[in-house]
């Protein structure tokens, strides 16, 4: 098929769509064989196809960025210590290091080759998150890596259809969860095979022995796309500083966003140092979630691929808390991590303010629970979940902040009813947490209010990592200021955003999640938009009256 003819393209672009449906099945098939509840009902996964040199063609829509764009490097990883002359229909290679997968040990990244009449044609690779793989938990109280778990090295996994049993055997001799564990071990290779499986039937069907001549249409339209929008931007170089709560002391984010006509770079120097707890970025997560911003704002509408990532690219000085080497403690990356799209924003902001939303809440607020179950049978060592939550996202310039929304990971707040589910746990209060949101022009969405209890007289867990509690997202243009994140028992005390801590029996854990930051004066913001806000309890009447002037209509008149 020549792409000098139009048939040609044509037929090009029509594969290229339907890779991407492949890939979307990979990981509907993750999804829904998935053990880890973060992983089935909140989409906290990846999944893609990659060419025999280890470039991304296609992800998965269903996903989370830090996973996809981290995973994107990794299966160069899996070529380096299993080559492809040496790969055999059957093979499936696995990881967590979380210098070479996605970041931290709880992600097990698997790599799976697939073959067409005999012929390695493609790469399939996927990773999700389980939720306990030993060590003290998945918290940020480690002082190194190897505290948090079971570490797996670049080992195969399945050989010619063969299991590794004794891999499987240490994977289940290393978590509190075995079943969950190994199910989501074969979850995930499952998924590559449903991949495999639908890209030969893609190439049969299409009557190509090869993902070659696609493949380069992909990355080089891809890319082109990508630097006509950069094309558009003003040149020049934007700083930005964001201050977070950090462990035990705040962290600054530092960048420089430069673009130019061959791309845009982002440069973290100024950066805090490295921390002595599990809030560590491995780079390459760091790398993810940079350009993930990066292409909400410039990119929005071109497919994900090595292509469309190859004009975005990061630095960050080594021993940085985003690049942090082996072995510093990553468990909770994602508490920093997830910081980064709004630390390139406040640069973006000053090149495009039109294009760039508010500070949010940006950080996953997941509530990790764990605790013991009496009587527990079949190898059953308790309970340990990690429920999302999210809180608001920043105003955008022509439209309010989004509430209780999980930006930038994307996944899906755990429902309640699952939680009770799978743990004794009670929720006594889920609701939007009124006035939250920071006052502007254009609001920021909301938090939540949350009230967790256990449910059978016995004290559990809490493995903290929260953030935006001393230091909230901030306003811009005269916008407020989004309300802290609150982490408290119902008896009174205040506990701590981060580190292991004990909710006793009798007591609730109260947890209010931070509201996005408002951008423009709040004067600004329309007489009708703010009575709708109030008939639907998004702020009070007190709010309404002080932050925005509010009179109801009689009172003016």
């Amino acid at each position: 098929m020549s792409q000098s003819n139009s048939v040609g393209l044509i037929d090009l672009q029509i594969m290229w769509n339907r890779l991407i449906a492949v890939v979307e099945e990979q990981a509907q098939t993750l999804m829904r064989t998935a053990f880890s509840p973060i992983v089935r009902e909140c989409g906290d996964l990846s999944a893609g196809v990659f060419d025999l040199q280890g470039r991304m063609l296609a992800q998965a829509v269903t996903g989370t960025p830090g996973h996809v764009n981290s995973m994107a490097e990794s299966v160069k990883h899996f070529l380096r210590y299993f080559p492809v002359e040496s790969m055999k229909p059957g093979d499936a290679y696995i990881t967590n290091d979380p210098w070479m997968g996605t970041g931290h040990l709880n992600d097990f990244v698997i790599t799976t080759p697939c073959f067409h009449n005999g012929k390695l044609v493609a790469l399939f690779s996927c990773t999700s998150h389980l939720m306990d793989i030993g060590g003290i938990g998945f918290g940020p109280d480690a002082t190194d890596v190897f505290m948090e778990g079971l570490y797996i090295p670049m080992l195969k996994l399945f050989d010619q259809g063969k299991a590794n049993e004794t891999l499987f055997a240490m994977i289940r001799a290393n978590t509190r969860q075995p079943v969950d564990t190994e199910g989501d071990v074969y979850s995930l290779a499952g998924c590559n095979d449903v991949g495999a499986r639908r890209l030969v039937e893609m190439l049969d069907e299409f009557g190509i022995d090869s993902l070659d001549e696609l493949g380069d249409h992909i990355i080089a339209r891809s890319r082109e796309a990508v630097l006509a929008e950069i094309a558009k931007l003003p040149k020049g170089t934007w700083h930005n500083t964001m201050t977070v709560d950090g462990y035990d002391e705040p962290v600054t984010l530092s960048a420089s966003l430069t673009v130019s006509d061959t791309g845009i770079h982002v440069d973290y120097t100024g950066t805090t140092g490295v921390s002595r707890r599990g809030i560590n970025v491995p780079h390459a997560y760091t790398t993810a979630y940079t350009v993930f911003g990066l292409g909400c704002v410039v990119s929005t509408h071109i497919p994900n691929n090595a292509g469309s990532l190859e004009p975005l690219t990061v630095s960050a000085p080594e021993g940085s808390i985003l690049n942090a080497p082996k072995p510093s403690a990553v468990a909770s990356r994602h508490v920093i991590g997830q910081m980064l799209p709004d630390v390139t924003f406040g640069c973006l902001r000053q090149a495009v303010p039109e294009r760039v939303p508010a500070e949010g809440t940006s950080c996953l607020w997941n509530i990790n629970v764990r605790g013991h179950v009496k009587g527990g049978e079949g190898g059953n060592y308790g309970f340990g979940m990690a429920i999302t939550s999210n809180g608001g996202t920043g105003a955008r310039p022509d439209k309010d902040g989004l509430s209780a929304t999980a930006y930038p990971s994307g996944v899906r707040g755990t429902p309640v009813e699952i939680a009770e589910t799978q743990t004794p746990l009670i929720f006594w209060r889920k609701e939007f947490r009124p006035d939250s949101g920071g006052a502007g022009r254009t609001r920021g969405g909301l938090g939540q209010i949350m009230e967790i209890e256990s449910g059978i007289a016995e004290p559990f867990d809490l493995l903290a990592a929260f953030d935006r509690i001393d230091h909230p997202p901030r306003g811009r243009d005269g916008g407020a200021d989004g309300e802290a994140g609150f982490v408290a028992l119902k008896s009174g005390g205040k506990l701590k955003g981060k580190g292991f801590q004990l909710i006793p029996p009798g007591d609730r854990l109260v947890i209010m999640t931070p509201g996005g930051a408002g951008i423009g004066a709040p004067a600004e913001r329309d007489r009708v938009q703010v009575a709708n806000d109030l008939a639907d309890g998004l702020i009070s009447e007190e709010a309404a009256s002080k932050l925005y002037a509010y009179k109801p209509l009689q009172a003016a008149e």
